[in-house]
């Protein structure tokens, strides 16, 4: 990176960062509260680009959020720089999927970290399910966090990430075992920021997780989830949407977005 000074400003990270699990916990809590999943840009039609010095222009100088390969890319290189070992991976996401359905491309990258003889996943842009805390690799058992449950459970090819939801376990990705290269990583980028299909062409996501909150938006339905409480949901004008995703998603006013919230907001009636 050009200046880790810049990242640790921006998400409030005042310490010595050591290899460690304790500094990996809190980059990746820090990081999830502060830098907020989003896909405005691929709503505007603007391109993703994925080479560092955009990234960390977009996610650190314009103090924008971005969606998985811009988050776990930046991660990335923050924890290179710290001398973390990692590998960058890809996953196939099955969260709220048919369990028997077509399997979707493999288009969620997420991070492999070493700390000594340990092997974490770190992920910090899964959208409204984002992981508070790395996950150990090595065993299926429950792994708790400050919001779900999860476990990370032996895969062909791989493994599976699942979610404790009422009482359920839930599939939220499966993770191929090979590391990528970067050009992997900018196929996957293309298909889910340009091909009709991919989800994010068609709505509006924006997630941020606190210790305590998670907030999610899906165009314009917003909900706030306090650990151990039901989720506050609320349906959004444009002018109240434009609020939302200044106050609680700490993204930057720009008013030409305006007219793409209106256009949410109409398209949702």
């Amino acid at each position: 990176m050009n200046n880790l000074q810049n990242y640790f400003t921006r998400i409030g990270y005042a310490e010595d960062p050591s290899i460690s699990l304790a500094t990996l916990e809190k980059l990746q809590q820090l990081h999830a509260s502060v830098i907020p999943f989003e896909n405005i840009d691929v709503l505007l039609g603007l391109d993703v680009d994925l080479k560092p010095e955009a990234i960390e222009k977009k996610l650190l100088a314009q103090g924008r959020g971005g969606y998985c390969f811009e988050h776990n890319n930046l991660f990335m290189k923050v924890l290179h720089e710290i001398g973390f070992q990692v590998d960058p991976l890809l996953a196939r996401v099955t969260w709220k999927q048919p369990e028997n359905g077509v399997a979707g491309p493999r288009t969620h990258m997420v991070l492999r970290v070493r700390i000594n003889d340990d092997v974490f996943l770190a992920d910090v842009g899964f959208g409204g399910l984002v992981i508070p805390r790395p996950l150990r690799f090595g065993t299926s058992e429950a792994q708790t966090t400050n919001h779900e449950v999860f476990r990370i459970i032996e895969h062909k090819h791989g493994y599976r990430v699942d979610v404790l939801i009422s009482g359920r376990w839930l599939s939220a990705y499966d993770v191929a075992d090979s590391p990528q290269e970067p050009i992997d990583f900018e196929v996957a980028n293309w298909y889910t920021s340009g091909h009709p299909d991919s989800k994010f062409r068609r709505n509006l996501m924006m997630a941020r997780v606190t210790r305590e909150t998670r907030y999610a938006l899906l165009n314009n339905r917003f909900s706030i989830r306090k650990k151990g409480h039901p989720a506050v949901k609320q349906v959004l004008d444009a002018q109240a949407l434009s609020h939302v995703v200044s106050e609680q998603f700490l993204l930057p006013h720009h008013p030409e977005w305006q007219s793409l919230f209106e256009r949410i907001v109409e398209a949702a009636k």
